[in-house]
Formats: C-alpha cells, structure tokens, sequence
C-alpha cells in the first residue's frame, strides 16, 4: 500500500494543512465555520482511536475510510442522540476534508471518492413553532426587574423578539453596535460575516437605555453579558429561557411542556411581521436570509392566512367529470 496512506505524519499534515492554507487562507471562512469543522474532527477523531485503538496522532488515511465514516455518522445519531440536521453538517465537514484530499494525495483519490460518495440523509421538516402574543408578553415579564439577571434577561428576551437574531448574533452584540438615536438601530454579525442593520422598536430602545444605564457597560462590552462581564454562551442563554418559561408557565399555563428555544424567537418575529403585514421581502432582511425562498416557510406554518386565502375561494358553479384513461397502459399507470 502507498506510504501515503499508512503514514500518521502524512494524515496529520493534511488535516493541518486543511485548516491553515484551505479553509483559513485561500477560502477565508468565518470563525464560526473554522470552529464548527474543528469540533467535527475532535469528535471524528476520537470516534476512529476509540475504533481501530490507536491513538489520533497515529492514525493514517487509510483509517479514515468510508466504513469508519458511516459509522462515525451511526454513532452520532445512536449514541450521541444528534438529529439528521447535525448529522448533515457533520458529514459536510468530512466531505470538505475528503475533496482536499483528492486534490492534494492523488494516491487517495479512490478513498476520497468513497467518502465524497455518501450521501446526505432526508429529514422530515417539522411545521416551524413560534409563540402568541400572549406567550411573549408573559415571557418579558418573567425574569422581572429586581435583580442584575432579571434585567440582563429582559433585555435578552427583548432584544431576541424585537431582532429575531440567532444566538450567536445576539451574544456577539456589543455595546457599540448599538444606536439610540431618532432611529435605534443595532448592527448584527451574522453567518459568513454578512452584517446587517436591524430597527429597534421604541419599547425596545426604551428598554436598552435602561439596561445600559443601570449596568453601566463600556462601548466595547458585549451588550448581554454574564456576572463577569464576558459575552454569555448559547448554554447561557438556554438556561436563562428555560427559567424564563418556568416562571412565565404560571401566568401562562399553554406554556408548559413546550420546548421553547432560542430559535423559537426568531420564529415568532418572523411570524408576527408576517401577520403585521410585512413583505416577504422586508423579513428576509430583517432576518438575515440569503434569500426569500428561505422565508417562504412562514407562510406555510400560518394557519391564520390559509384560512383567509380559503374564505376568498368562491367554488366554482360548474362541476368536473372525473377524468377517466382510456388506454390500458395509461389505467396501469393511474392506479400506481
């Protein structure tokens, strides 16, 4: 077998090589990206030592095969409980790595083509859950204005429904990308380093000002941050929206048992927009879409406008004869 494959170093120096000239150098991907493939290969290669017994510094290319891939990917979805979601992006990763590879060890190619040969797995895409307006008024006033946490939480939760930023975006906030002038504004940093400028409504900037005030934060600070001044972690903000939903469920009991995320947020300002009358084409914006296309999927989840493009259906006064085929192919082919 080709030296190339067997050699540890020779693994090793690709995997470095992927990271520092391809995905840092030549393509300039985001820190994020970096740090979502760094944390695929941790967990890559600490599934292939535990498998063949070897520790990862000597594992070589030709451990890293398409079998070990697959069950890599079994792994995360059995063992590690990751949904198809997770799972895809994890095997993006690999298949990145696996066409540098091509393109670098030539003797690989065939193992390369094996992994790049995977495919990624179908997913059911469940209906989009977002939240009344009953249920975000009950969860603002949840954490309360008492304590330093409750106050940060507010101006979480509210900065959260009023950008429909992810989290990522949110904890990235900084005093300084914000704007209280006529016009509050904040500037979010989003995927891929694509920037934008969302609108605070009133109530909102109301809100920031006086968060701002009562922690008294520098221009350079995160806007949300922990008891130490650093920005919060998403295991951060999960936490504080649980307890924020713990303590909202008992003015608002169709809360209880839901599994409310983040995420969920950015859901219910999209919906909310959309029930205001919004364009399609504002939201996008407003969320940081690449496209509309990607927007579409509101439309779906509002049952509310479904039913008002139906009342606006007058059924027609003429009725169809059931089309019937004629030809014994064509009725074998109707009735598959």
């Amino acid at each position: 077998m080709n030296p190339l494959l067997t050699a540890p170093t020779e693994f090793g120096a690709l995997l470095q090589r992927f990271f520092a000239e391809r995905l840092i150098q030549q393509q300039n991907v985001s820190p994020r990206t970096v740090a979502a493939y760094r944390d695929t290969f941790k967990l890559l290669l600490n599934y292939a030592g535990r498998a063949t017994g070897k520790p990862p510094a000597m594992l070589a290319l030709c451990d890293v095969d398409a079998a070990l891939v697959l069950n890599f990917l079994t792994h995360l979805e059995t063992e590690r409980h990751n949904t198809i979601r997770t799972r895809n992006a994890r095997l993006a990763a690999v298949r990145a790595f696996a066409h540098y590879v091509a393109s670098q060890a030539p003797p690989a190619l065939h193992l390369a083509q094996q992994i790049l040969a995977i495919p990624m797995k179908r997913f059911e895409r469940p209906m989009l859950e977002f939240l009344s307006r009953d249920e975000v008024r009950a969860l603002l006033a949840a954490p309360g204005i008492a304590t330093w946490c409750g106050r940060r939480d507010t101006a979480m939760l509210t900065m959260l429904y009023n950008t429909g930023a992810r989290v990522s975006e949110l904890i990235g906030i900084r005093v300084t990308d914000i704007t209280l002038a006529a016009t509050a504004s904040v500037r979010l940093h989003g995927k891929g380093r694509k920037q934008r400028t969302v609108p605070l409504w009133k109530e909102t900037a109301k809100e920031i000002r006086q968060w701002l005030k009562y922690a008294d934060l520098h221009v350079e600070q995160p806007l949300i941050p922990n008891r130490s001044g650093l920005p919060m972690t998403r295991t951060n903000v999960a936490e504080r929206l649980n307890l924020a939903v713990t303590t909202a469920t008992k003015m608002c009991p169709q809360l209880a048992g839901r599994r409310i995320s983040p995420h969920t947020w950015r859901h219910t300002t999209a919906m909310h927009l959309l029930q205001a009358g919004v364009d399609l084409t504002v939201i996008a914006l407003w969320l940081g879409h690449e496209s509309p296309v990607t927007t579409h999927g509101y439309v779906e989840a509002d049952m509310g406008m479904k039913e008002r493009a139906l009342a606006a259906i007058t059924p027609p006064a003429t009725q169809h004869k059931r089309y019937r085929p004629t030809d014994a192919l064509l009725q074998f082919l109707e009735s598959l």
